[in-house]
């Protein structure tokens, strides 16, 4: 059927949702009939948030054509092959049909009946890593028929979806594109070409540079696409304007307020959304993968314990269900079975991203190197995104002493996460093992400025300064690091405080500041590792102390710490010592 009535309204005017609910049934009924499962799922679930509407408003079905009518027999037959998954015989009844549902029927069938022999084929033929040479063999002829369609003009929203699919799989990432753009403007409410265009742009430039359809559809692309590119921010405003729009009961934008936290590492948010999300859509598989991984991260043994059981009701044989099964092992470091449910994960779908880099982390766990290696190469090859197998990456090579490899995986998850503290941290070491302290310093120093999460860019920061003998810069160093440990009020094993204490106790010491070098004796006393030097040198100063010695008033130093922190604000101090008394290890 044409387009009819199909044109969605401005982008950004939600102004009338009965409209909005009107045309996302009816594409949620065009999508099905063309067997687009997914696409169909992703409008019906928008419809039903929300509300219903009454009969006299319901979407009428698109009228019949001459061609539907003729193709109609022919149509019906092979769609029920085609629902059984028998795509072969599908397309075998559909030759020859040339109404637009029948053609993109036929088309489609003989595209997925090619993706179902190379995943067999994959499947049968690969241990768990080899990357096989199985190609989908049905491309190249698709490419050309629907070429010649296209050059025609003939090719409708879903047809040129197709179209640009085809060309995805070739590698041909560019025509692809200008062809999903293309069928966004055709056919704006086929989410189908918007996720297409997600996954392959990879950055805000190239976004800038598309020239997308003004409708409605274009706010959750962008929210999207947003969330992919780590523009959370921005993405976090789209879905809070979308649920104002009245989109609040909507399961897929919770599930993508809950991703975006994830990506930002906004842990207790994130379990907060997911949990409710459950609640609402308790036998929901997709994002529980993602779920997992923040039970995994808090090392919630029994809440993963769960989830994994649940999920394994529901449907045990799904990609996310594996994952959140091999996150459950490896959290019990289990690495070998934890393994064994990625691969499964990857055989039921081999361009499931996740499992990929999870599989990596477990084969880093059991110290196999080269797997690990080929685990994230696969991770990158299905999505170059994906900052965690760059890191990963980074991390294998690490272990293999190879600092000039490592740098450059470091520096492309860098890219990808800028204000990620670890991905700093990990370029500064690297720096450091190729004597490069300048741009190390410069890693460590930002790693502090975005806010580091383990909280250890300090330190090595102010043991750089050491090393270069910058006996000021790295006390100031200490000084904020034991500022930031104590300022988080809990306060975590942290093996460098006792560390920071010796070195500021013998920098005072070498300033001869008594008080504060005896001050950060003192603390050195209650750690394991710095007990004997601490009560040495309290000894020492005692003894400096006894002979006369007065403390040092004109010690020219070149920092200040804040009033707060400085036991007493007499001007004729140069050097504001450290005020210890509110800090209690």
């Amino acid at each position: 059927g044409g387009a009819g009535g199909m044109a969605a309204a401005g982008s950004g005017d939600f102004s009338d949702l009965r409209e909005i609910k009107k045309q996302l049934l009816s594409v949620a009924e065009r999508s099905r009939e063309r067997g687009l499962q997914h696409s169909g799922k992703w409008a019906s679930e928008l419809a039903f948030a929300l509300d219903p509407l009454p009969l006299s408003e319901l979407p009428l079905p698109p009228a019949l054509t001459e061609e539907d009518a003729r193709d109609l027999d022919a149509y019906t037959l092979a769609k029920s092959y085609f629902d059984l998954k028998e795509y072969d015989r599908a397309a075998y009844f559909l030759r020859g049909c040339k109404s637009q549902k029948a053609y993109f029927l036929y088309m489609y069938s003989r595209y997925l009946s090619g993706e179902k022999k190379k995943d067999d084929e994959t499947v049968d033929s690969l241990g768990p890593l080899e990357k096989g040479q199985v190609k989908n063999e049905a491309l190249r002829e698709l490419r050309v028929e629907l070429s010649k369609k296209h050059k025609a003009r003939e090719l409708d929203g879903f047809g040129l979806y197709l179209y640009g699919v085809v060309l995805r799989k070739l590698d041909l990432v560019k025509e692809a594109i200008d062809v999903f753009v293309e069928a966004a403007h055709v056919l704006p409410l086929h989410w189908g070409a918007w996720l297409e265009l997600c996954n392959l742009i990879t950055d805000k430039e190239m976004l800038k540079f598309l020239s997308l359809p003004d409708t409605w559809m274009k706010e959750f692309f962008l929210a999207h696409i947003y969330t992919e590119l780590q523009l959370i921010e921005e993405a976090l405003q789209k879905y809070q304007s979308l649920i104002d729009a009245g989109f609040s009961k909507s399961t897929y934008i919770i599930s993508q307020i809950a991703v975006a936290y994830h990506n930002i590492r906004d842990i207790d948010k994130a379990l907060s959304i997911f949990n409710e999300l459950r609640k609402q859509d308790p036998y929901r598989i997709e994002n529980m993968d993602t779920f997992s991984n923040l039970l995994y991260v808090r090392s919630m043994k029994p809440e993963l314990s769960y989830l994994a059981h649940n999920l394994c009701e529901i449907d045990k044989y799904r990609v996310e269900t594996c994952c959140v099964i091999g996150n459950y092992y490896s959290l019990r470091s289990q690495h070998e079975k934890a393994a064994l449910y990625f691969q499964r994960a990857l055989k039921l779908n081999p361009r499931y991203l996740g499992a990929w880099t999870l599989m990596g982390h477990e084969y880093m766990e059991m110290k196999n190197t080269s797997a690990a290696i080929q685990a994230y190469r696969h991770a990158i090859e299905v999505n170059k995104r994906d900052y965690r197998a760059w890191y990963g990456l980074g991390q294998t090579y690490e272990i293999l002493k190879m600092p000039f490899y490592c740098l450059y995986y470091y520096r492309r998850a860098h890219q990808l996460r800028p204000n990620d503290s670890r991905m700093l941290v990990a370029l500064g070491e690297c720096y450091e093992k190729l004597n490069q302290l300048v741009e190390a310093k410069k890693c460590y120093w930002r790693a502090y400025a975005v806010g580091d999460v383990e909280k250890m860019a300090l330190v090595k920061l102010a043991k750089l300064h050491e090393q270069l003998n910058e006996s000021e810069q790295a006390a100031q160093c200490y000084i904020k690091y034991i500022q930031d440990i104590y300022s988080c009020g809990e306060l975590v094993e942290h093996v460098e405080v006792s560390t920071a204490f010796r070195y500021l106790a013998q920098y005072y010491f070498k300033c001869k500041l008594w008080d504060e070098a005896s001050a950060c004796a003192q603390k050195c006393c209650a750690f394991n590792d710095t007990r004997e030097e601490g009560k040495a040198l309290l000894r020492q100063i005692l003894q400096l102390r006894n002979q006369g010695e007065t403390s040092s008033t004109d010690i020219a130093a070149p920092f200040f710490l804040p009033a707060s922190l400085s036991a007493n604000n007499t001007p004729t101090r140069r050097v504001s010592p450290l005020n210890l008394s509110s800090v209690t290890p």
